[in-house]
């Protein structure tokens, strides 16, 4: 495969090292065929680059995906470790200021991933934790930026 340009990303990552850009966009090209290789391309960007937040994001949303919420829970927990060091935040979302976030923003990606969180939370049975986290964003997030009013509605039909 010759190498992925801007023009022809299946998905706008942001502003990423090309390097990573590349490996993320073949991850997903190739999540459609092959899981273990998506998953292997997902790894490599991150062990390229930790800091460069989407990596977690692939990873975690295709372990989500494909039922492997233990893979899924440990690698959005790294992802929100590296985006609160970034936004000089605690890793206590309790303790999260409250304040409007940007897109693309590590404040924005420590948001997206408790969001994410919740939903593995959920998957796992554990709804009360979900509910702890969706509190918090509703706090947080009132407006519900990163979504996690859905994941609040699908814990609403949780026993």
């Amino acid at each position: 495969m010759n190498d992925l340009t801007r023009e022809n990303d299946l998905v706008d990552f942001g502003e990423l090292s090309p390097a990573v850009n590349e490996l993320l966009q073949k991850g997903v090209l190739a999540y459609r065929s092959d899981r273990t290789r998506a998953d292997e391309l997902f790894r490599e960007a991150l062990e390229l680059s930790p800091h460069e937040l989407p990596a977690y994001y692939c990873l975690y949303k295709i372990h989500t995906y494909m039922g492997n919420l233990e893979v899924a829970w440990t690698v959005a927990n790294q992802g929100l470790a590296e985006a609160t060091r970034q936004a000089g935040w605690a890793l206590d979302p309790h303790s999260w200021p409250l304040k409007e976030t940007a897109p693309g923003s590590a404040e924005r990606f420590a948001l997206y991933t408790l969001k994410a969180l919740s939903f593995i939370q959920l998957k796992r049975g554990n709804k009360a934790e979900a509910m702890e986290n969706l509190g918090i964003l509703r706090l947080l997030d009132p407006p519900g930026h990163v979504g996690w009013t859905v994941i609040y509605e699908l814990a609403q039909g949780v026993a």
